[in-house]
């Protein structure tokens, strides 16, 4: 229960920035990572983990030669995230918007998947859109973003960077609140 009633107390703390009152469900958690191929992965990025209720689905499955990459910006999350050990995962305190510098520091140029739970809706529009563009930037060929909601308000958003016919749509209603998970492929 201590777990559960820290991350609430900083979610409503940080409500303009963490966009949720509850870490995500296995359900969800699962749902998101369902068209992930784990065994051909060598990069994973995850955005916006929080408290890393996605981050340990995604490290029980992840391949042996696959590192994880996470970015977030909130001090109490990655102090938290920091408290996961494993050697394939690293943690950087940082925003999103420099995803290629901070992947190409551990010799990557491409990224198989980036796995977002960011809350696109209320983070800035210029800052959002620009995410968006250097995740599909930064995806090899055939590579998926992945990334949950609340709403569909940001389906046309997704659209605009990955074309409507790159985009399937599920809805997983076991979390708090429900969610839309969007995957994005690049083509």
């Amino acid at each position: 229960m201590g777990k559960k009633f820290n991350f609430f107390k900083e979610a409503i703390a940080t409500a303009k920035t963490s966009g949720t009152i509850a870490p995500s469900s296995r359900f969800l958690a699962d749902r998101m990572l369902k068209g992930i191929d784990f065994d051909s992965a060598e990069l994973i990025v995850e955005l916006g983990p929080g408290n890393g209720a996605i981050t340990k689905h995604l490290l029980q499955r992840i391949g042996p030669n696959t590192k994880l990459i996470c970015f977030e910006i909130n001090e109490n999350f990655y102090n938290e995230l920091q408290k996961i050990d494993h050697p394939q995962l690293v943690v950087l305190k940082e925003s999103a918007e420099y995803l290629r510098r901070e992947i190409q520091n551990f010799g990557f140029n491409e990224a198989d998947y980036i796995v977002s739970s960011l809350p696109l809706s209320i983070i800035p529009k210029e800052i959002s859109m620009s995410i968006l563009n250097k995740s599909h930037d930064i995806l090899k060929n055939g590579g998926k973003y992945i990334q949950f909601q609340y709403s569909l308000n940001y389906l046309k958003k997704l659209k605009t960077v990955f074309g409507k016919e790159n985009i399937s749509i599920q809805f997983e209603a076991i979390n708090i609140p429900p969610a839309f998970v969007y995957q994005c492929s690049k083509n």
